[in-house]
């Protein structure tokens, strides 16, 4: 290293030190990409900055990697810890021109060929000031715009105002050895290495800015100039002229577009990231993100990405941007219902990105035609999109069965032509406490929908305190193009010649990727303590658990999901039993008493009820442990092939019902292997496939006699719904649902059943289809149901597993009139 860099280095040290903030892109460098602090490592950087390598030190200092100022030695020569493709560009001449990069990885491969035991990890590190996307026309805040090699004056400027907005990006180490090994000459494999270097650090820029901001005029140009929504204006110009209405539809046209475009201001979104920050130390213990190498990744491949999540709360719009935006991504457009539209919060939304629709566009096809144009160009210019596939909140806990507007149109747009590949994100996002829980359950009980307002957003959040930790796991990407090959493999020929047509492969081929989806964001479930505990005590009898039936019950389960996993993407904290205990506790949300014995845990009083919310987050991971264990404390001593028997009658419904992605085989694999392990942890005893209960005398008696309870309700929504066919013989899907869900509600009252999806209709209504579609019931000409042998048999399985105060109720009431 030169004097004069040695000097510099010295002089800027302080002065980035206090103005530069470095956020370390990912956040587990060394687990996610591969990097080896045993061996030596020289970082790759894009511009020769002397702040990019100042910021890129108090990073490596913190992470505890080596210094990219301090040089290496290997086998006995020297070479720098950090290389740069470009010097910075020169303050009155255009172009950054390159440096000994090239030499520098030549001499390098050379290095290795001659010596067998060097293996030097080259890391490419994108070192980024904030995170402003390209403008369409100039203005003064191209002063400190991004610019690929920014000279020292604008650099100046840049770490002035953008220092703490800094980002550090590290991608996977390349090892020196193996390119080495590979064909051609060093001076070749050194080229190529910078080629390559260079489009990834073209890719990674794009990723974490987007694609140029959208222009006003060029918005509306490229929207009302498309043909769909050139022949909607005809059309509805026709109409008004035979009804005399003056407006101009161009005129409406317009207005649609001002009504649902995002107006995007990357200033806006590093203040709300300040902001946001500060509520989520207030609010939060922390927020777990998992599997985000995979929007990495897909960026990185140059893939239009598309964030489909659950909806569980308001706070989902901000959280999941927050996180993709500290997960070094472009930020992207969201997908809004209109009655978030209010003043103030409509305008910040539609600066942080959203764009609004109406609840429904029946009718109105020249409003129909300008959404799905300008959905068209953002998934054309490259931007990122977020949108709910349920459509609203979950009331329940439980995902809702999705809307497919979206992602139909999503699919046409892929039908005519993206110019990328586009890849949907199914994502987990998870609670601990949920700010609407109390409303949902209002709404639930049938009380109105509050209409959003200012005042209800600043008193939420004014109250906002304690509320444990977040979570955000993202799914296994769906790539829509080889979706639609899989699905419809002569697509192309079937399409029909107006564009605007849907074809008649497209309904059920969406309805098919949005179940995918549905399934794929409950594969990716978060345990919790908020979650576990609240499983728990809604199992017990009296909802009151003493503190240690509390940690053993939780801490069966957690081994039982460790050593049996739902699947490879749910994620369990890294704590035990008794520190996930504690944290819950600490979030003061349950009863906690003495007695001359111990602590006593219940809940709030007249707060189980809203327990049931978090238990459903997680209920489709102990849907099968909880089947087996029911059936064993209602039939001890059954054979394992009768479980498995019973699971493979019930595992249809219950997949229909809780999003479960297994396929019937693979439940019942998973069923078998669920009675392994339960047999191992001795929450299941018995020999020669003979199963039965623990002994009550056994300390894991009380956490198997839990587990059986959980399906209680499930199974007891199962028999009413049967018992009323099998009593009616004939009856019509309205009258089913109907009568089901009183005679459910009427349950709830006599026996205390505290959960509101039990006679919600949406459930039984789910579980009425599954049954049609698994041919449990029989149709009518008229399209009623009927009871068969088929559903009889079901019955008496359901019934077998069913208290038997609920059996005795069932057989002595009366069908409502």
């Amino acid at each position: 290293m030169s004097w004069l860099r040695k000097t510099l280095l010295s002089v800027f040290h302080y002065p980035v030190k206090l103005l530069v903030k470095d956020h370390n892109i990912p956040a587990n460098v060394e687990s996610e990409l591969g990097i080896d602090r045993s061996k030596p490592i020289i970082y790759l950087l894009p511009t020769n900055s002397v702040t990019d390598q100042l910021a890129l030190r108090m990073c490596t200092e913190r992470l505890g990697l080596p210094s990219p100022t301090a040089g290496i030695e290997v086998a006995g020569k020297h070479y720098p810890g950090s290389v740069f493709l470009r010097k910075t560009e020169p303050l009155f001449a255009k172009g950054a021109s390159s440096t000994d990069v090239e030499a520098v990885f030549s001499s390098l491969f050379h290095l290795h060929r001659d010596h067998d035991d060097v293996d030097v990890q080259v890391v490419p590190v994108f070192v980024s000031w904030g995170r402003a996307p390209g403008k369409g026309s100039p203005n003064l805040g191209d002063l400190i715009a991004h610019h690929a090699s920014p000279s020292w004056l604008r650099k100046f400027f840049i770490v002035m105002f953008l220092g703490r907005d800094n980002f550090i990006n590290f991608s996977k180490a390349v090892s020196a050895r193996e390119m080495s090994t590979q064909r051609g000459t060093d001076e070749s494999i050194a080229h190529k290495l910078i080629r390559v270097a260079r489009t990834h650090f073209h890719r990674k820029r794009q990723s974490m800015t987007g694609p140029n901001l959208l222009e006003r005029q060029e918005l509306h140009n490229a929207i009302l100039g498309s043909e769909s929504v050139k022949r909607a204006m005809l059309e509805q110009s026709n109409s008004k002229k035979k009804s005399k209405k003056k407006q101009d539809p161009r005129d409406t046209a317009i207005e649609y577009i001002n009504e649902i475009a995002a107006d995007y201001r990357e200033g806006l979104i590093r203040f709300g990231d300040r902001i946001l920050t500060r509520i989520w130390n207030k609010i939060y213990n922390g927020i777990s993100v998992k599997h985000s190498e995979r929007i990495r990744e897909l960026a990185a491949n140059g893939h239009e990405i598309i964030y489909v999540p659950c909806h569980r709360s308001h706070m989902d719009y901000m959280l999941l941007t927050y996180v993709i935006y500290h997960e070094g991504m472009v930020t992207p457009h969201i997908a809004a219902g209109i009655n978030l539209n209010f003043w103030p919060a409509g305008p910040i939304f539609r600066r942080s990105g959203a764009f609004f629709l109406r609840r429904s566009f029946a009718g109105n096809q020249l409003y129909t035609a300008v959404f799905r144009e300008y959905l068209e160009l953002l998934f054309n210019k490259g931007y990122s999109v977020k949108y709910y596939p349920e459509g609203g909140r979950s009331r329940t806990g439980r995902l809702i069965p999705p809307k497919t507007g979206m992602l139909a149109m999503t699919m046409q747009a892929v039908v005519k032509g993206v110019q990328r590949p586009v890849s949907i994100v199914p994502v987990y996002i998870g609670y601990e406490n949920v700010m609407e829980v109390k409303s949902y359950l209002s709404e639930l009980k049938g009380s109105g929908k509050k209409k959003e307002s200012s005042w209800q957003v600043f008193s939420a959040i004014r109250k906002l305190r304690n509320y444990g930790h977040g979570y955000v796991n993202f799914g296994e990407p769906i790539q829509l193009n080889q979706f639609l090959e899989q699905s419809v493999p002569d697509w192309r020929e079937t399409l029909p010649d107006d564009g605007d047509k849907k074809p008649a492969w497209l309904t059920p081929m969406v309805n098919d990727l949005a179940h995918e989806v549905m399934l794929r964001i409950n594969k990716n479930a978060a345990i919790n303590g908020m979650a576990l505990v609240s499983l728990c005590l809604l199992s017990s009898k009296t909802k009151t658990m003493t503190e240690k039936e509390l940690m053993r019950a939780m801490s069966n389960y957690l081994t039982l999901l460790k050593s049996a996993p739902y699947s490879d993407d749910a994620t369990i904290p890294d704590i035990n039993a008794k520190t996930m205990l504690a944290e819950t506790l600490a979030l003061k949300r349950f009863d906690i008493s003495k007695d001359g014995y111990g602590t006593l845990v219940s809940p709030l009083e007249d707060a189980a009820i809203y327990l049931t919310y978090y238990r459903n987050n997680i209920l489709h991971l102990f849907a099968l442990p909880g089947v087996i264990m029911s059936t064993v404390f209602a039939r001890p001593g059954i054979h394992r092939h009768e479980v498995l028997r019973l699971m493979a009658a019930f595992y249809p419904l219950l997949q229909k019902e809780l999003f479960i992605y297994m396929t019937q085989d693979q439940a019942l694999s998973y069923t078998d292997k669920l009675i392994t392990t339960m047999l191992e942890q001795r929450l299941l005893t018995g020999e020669d496939d003979c199963l039965t209960p623990p002994s009550s005398s056994d300390r894991n008696f009380h956490s198997a006699w839990l587990l059986s309870r959980c399906m209680q309700e499930t199974f007891q929504r199962y028999a009413v719904v049967l018992t009323l066919i099998e009593r009616e013989r004939v009856i019509s899907r309205s009258t089913l649902e109907r009568n089901s869900r009183q005679v459910a509600e009427r349950l709830s009252i006599l026996y205390g059943i505290n959960s509101p999806e039990f006679y919600d209709k949406n459930v039984l209504s789910s579980f009425i289809s599954a049954l049609r579609e698994n041919h449990w019931l029989d149709s009518a000409p008229d399209g009623s149901l009927k009871y068969s042998e088929e559903s009889d048999a079901l019955r008496q399985d359901v019934l077998s597993l069913v208290w038997p105060e609920i059996t005795q109720h069932l057989e002595n009431v009366d069908c409502p009139e």
